[in-house]
């Protein structure tokens, strides 16, 4: 047998060999039924629930009404959950409404109520002071780096933290957030 002549058919052969082998390890074998979770599924999954059921919580356990706001911003959402953080101690404790869409991912509007004596301090983020109806102040900050704006107010011993997505703050801007916070009856 002739060596030069058979590495011509040798290398075929290897190379066949491995182009086979790639595409019986490159195979993923996947269940037809293979879906996310929706929504409604995945968010009671890690704590969330009604905004009614979440409020409720909250004011047992803080023993004090709590007042949300009754606009929400122009854009659309498909969901709403509430969720009630009862943490180590109180310093923790907090009430999270989410407003989302399963459609359009930077429709996301999230309030956070915290006691007034463990709020977040804010003052080295501020970006703009808006005066309420009330005569109180809120903080607008746009400068975060983690792709969404906030409105931090205080009102009737809470402190209350409205964050929208940034890439629908042409839309959402700071004069809207504050006309929501507006809408909080007193």
């Amino acid at each position: 047998m002739n060596l030069d002549k058979s590495k011509p058919l040798l290398l075929v052969l290897v190379l066949f060999g491995v182009f086979i082998y790639g595409l019986y390890v490159g195979t993923v074998n996947a269940k037809r039924n293979d879906t996310p979770k929706s929504f409604e599924e995945l968010f009671p999954e890690i704590g969330y629930k009604s905004v009614a059921a979440a409020v409720n919580d909250f004011e047992h356990h803080m023993n004090q009404d709590l007042k949300l706001p009754t606009r929400v911003p122009p854009i659309s959402f498909t969901h709403y959950f509430g969720r009630f953080s009862n943490l180590d101690g109180e310093i923790n404790d907090t009430l999270e409404v989410k407003f989302i869409s399963d459609q359009l991912p930077d429709h996301h509007f999230k309030i956070d109520v915290r006691p007034i004596q463990h709020k977040i301090t804010i003052g080295k983020y501020k970006s703009k002071v808006f005066k309420m109806k009330n005569g109180t102040t809120a903080t607008y900050i746009d400068d975060l780096k983690f792709g969404f704006n906030m409105l931090v107010f205080e009102r009737d011993n809470w402190q209350y933290m409205f964050s929208v997505d940034a890439d629908v703050s042409d839309k959402v801007t700071p004069e809207i957030l504050v006309q929501i916070a507006n809408s909080i009856d007193s």
